[in-house]
C-alpha cells in the first residue's frame, strides 16, 4: 500500500525518531544472502543498524559473520551471539588491549581486526604476547579510499611480517571500496575489475610464497553482489539492511526495501509557504548536501535551512499542513541518522510497538 511507512499510533510516539520495520528487515536479509550467492559469503557491517534486536534477525538468517567499526559494536554483536565478529577499524593504543578484554570476555567468539602500519603490527603483537592471546589480523589494503590501508603493491612486506610474528595470526586481506559507486552497472563491474585486479595480484602472490591467506573482507554496498562471485571472497554490505535514499540512488537495480524511517512533526508555519519540521541536525544526518531527507508528500519541497533542531522547507503545500501534524521521510544516509537516535521504534502491523535502545552508538558499553 501507498502508506506503508504510517503509523496507528503516531499520536503516541515523540519526534523526531526513526522507525525500524523487522519485516521489511528480514526480506532484506533474504535479498543479500540470495545476492550473494550464500549466506558464508556475507560479512554485513552492523554500524548501519548499531541494533542487537537485527543481529538476532540476520542470525536467524543463518548470517554468522559480522563486520564492526568500534569496540562498543564489537561488544554489542558479541553480546547478541555473533559467532564471528571483524572489527575492520585499525586498534592503536588502548584500544588493543580493549580488544583483549573483549576477547577474554565472549572465549566462544571470534575475533579479527585490520592492521596496516608495521610499528602497529608490533605494538598489538607485544600486547597478545604480554596477554597471552592470539589477534587475528588482516591486512588492510587501500584500493582508491585513501583513507586507511597500504597500497596492494606496498603490502607484501607487512604481511610477511605479520606471518613472523608473535601472538598474531594472518587472517588475510581487507579492502574497502566505498569510492565504488557508479550507478552505471556495466561501468561498475569495469571498474571494480580494475580496482581489485592489484588485490589478486598481491593475494596469488602472498600463496606463492606458501604464506596464508585464507580470506579477502571486501566491498561497499554496490559492489557486493560483484565481489562474491571471486573465490574466497567475504562481502561486507551494512546499509542494504535498512536502505536509504542515497544508496537506491547509487545502485537502484538492488531493489531493497525502506526498511528505516524517520518520523518527524511540523513544529512551525513561519510563512505561508513554510513548513519547520522537528528534523535538525541532531535527528537527521548533515554530512551529505540537501535533500538530506525525502520526506513522503513532500518531494518537491527545497530545504531553505537546516540547524541543530530545525529543517525549514519551502513547498507550495503548506497550507495542506497544520503544526502539529506528523510526516514520514527516508533520510539520504541511514547509518550516520541512527547514530543520532538513544532508541527508535520496532513497526509491527503498523504499530509502533517496541522502542529499542541503540546500543552499538555509544563508544563504551563496559569494555
Amino acid at each position: 500500500m501507498s502508506n506503508w511507512y504510517a503509523i496507528s499510533n503516531a499520536a503516541a510516539i515523540s519526534s523526531p525518531t526513526v522507525l525500524i520495520y523487522p519485516q521489511r528487515i528480514e526480506q532484506n536479509l533474504q535479498r543479500m544472502i540470495a545476492m550473494a550467492g550464500h549466506v558464508d559469503r556475507l560479512r554485513p557491517h552492523v554500524k548501519t543498524h548499531k541494533l542487537p534486536q537485527v543481529i538476532a534477525l540476520k542470525r536467524a538468517a543463518g548470517i554468522h559473520k559480522f563486520k564492526v567499526s568500534t569496540i562498543a559494536e564489537a561488544e554489542m554483536t558479541a553480546a547478541a551471539g555473533g559467532e564471528d565478529i571483524l572489527l575492520a577499524y585499525q586498534p592503536v593504543e588502548p584500544n588493543i588491549r580493549r580488544l583483549v578484554a573483549l576477547m577474554r570476555r565472549f572465549p566462544r567468539t571470534r575475533f579479527a581486526t585490520l592492521v596496516d602500519d608495521a610499528r602497529n603490527l608490533a605494538a598489538i603483537s607485544q600486547v597478545a604476547v604480554d596477554e597471552n592471546v592470539v589477534i587475528a589480523l588482516y591486512v588492510d589494503l587501500n584500493v582508491g579510499m585513501n583513507r586507511t590501508g597500504i597500497a596492494p603493491g606496498d603490502a607484501a612486506p607487512l604481511y610477511r611480517a605479520l606471518c613472523q610474528s608473535p601472538g598474531v595470526q594472518a587472517a588475510g586481506l581487507h579492502a574497502y571500496d566505498g569510492h565504488l559507486h557508479l550507478p552505471d552497472p556495466e561501468a561498475l563491474a569495469r571498474a571494480t575489475e580494475q580496482t581489485f585486479a592489484s588485490v589478486w595480484q598481491l593475494r596469488d602472490q602472498l600463496r606463492a610464497e606458501s604464506l596464508p591467506v585464507p580470506c579477502t573482507v571486501a566491498s561497499g554496498t554496490p559492489t557486493f553482489a560483484l565481489l562474491a562471485q571471486h573465490a574466497d571472497v567475504e562481502v561486507g554490505a551494512g546499509t542494504t539492511v535498512l536502505w536509504d535514499f542515497g544508496q537506491a540512488q547509487v545502485c537502484p537495480e538492488h531493489n531493497f526495501l525502506n526498511a528505516a524511517v524517520l518520523l518527524t512533526r511540523v513544529i512551525s508555519k513561519p510563512t505561508p509557504d513554510r513548513l519547520c519540521l522537528d528534523l535538525g541536525h541532531k535527528a537527521v544526518a548533515s554530512e551529505m548536501p540537501q535533500p538530506r531527507v525525502r520526506v513522503f508528500g513532500l518531494e518537491d519541497a527545497v530545504a531553505v535551512t537546516h540547524s541543530e533542531e530545525h529543517l525549514v522547507l519551502q513547498t507550495p503545500r503548506a497550507a495542506q499542513y497544520q503544526v502539529g501534524d506528523v510526516v514520514y521521510g527516508i533520510p539520504r544516509h541511514i547509518c550516520p541518522t541512527m547514530a543520532l537516535h538513544s532508541d527508535v521504534w520496532a513497526v509491527r502491523d503498523g504499530v509502533a510497538a517496541e522502542s529499542w535502545p541503540v546500543v552499538g552508538r555509544t563508544r563504551r558499553i563496559t569494555i
